[in-house]
This record gives structure tokens, sequence and C-alpha cells, in this order.
């Protein structure tokens, strides 16, 4: 029972971390992105003039660097837990 305890306690620790991680790369993005072209990324649902292209890159950088982030934080997680 203690097993099933630990167990549901690590995924939960781990979802936890995962989604910290996950904003806090986001803020990372956008940040650097700013820094980078000077305005914020463009979002698919914002009205203005941003190109597709802009709003793909953006969707690209943006998925890659949270994904990767959420992987590593989930693994060293239950690295860290086990």
């Amino acid at each position: 029972m203690a097993d099933k305890k630990e167990g549901m306690i690590a995924k939960l620790v781990g979802l936890g971390v995962a989604l910290a991680a996950a904003w806090a790369a986001q803020q990372i993005v956008t940040g650097a992105w700013k820094a980078t072209v000077g305005h914020k990324p463009p979002k698919p649902e914002d009205e203005g003039d941003a190109r597709f292209g802009e709003v793909a890159l953006a969707a690209a950088i943006t998925g890659a660097v949270v994904a990767l982030t959420r992987v590593l934080a989930t693994r060293g997680t239950a690295k860290l837990l086990s």
C-alpha cells in the first residue's frame, strides 16, 4: 500500500514540477523574443499585422523549449524520487 502512495505522490510532484518548468520556459522564451525582436511573440489568436512566418517560428520555438523542459523536469523528478 505504501508503494502505491509513494508512486502517486511521485506522479503528482512530477506533474507539478513539469508544469512549473513549462511556465518558466514560456517566460524565458517570451523575454528572449522580446529582447531580440522588440515585442512579445505573436500568438495565433492575436489580431495584428504579424506574418504567418513569425507566428509559426514563435510557436515552433516555444513548443520545442516547453516540451524539452517538461521532459527534463519529469525525468529529473523521477530520478530524484526513486
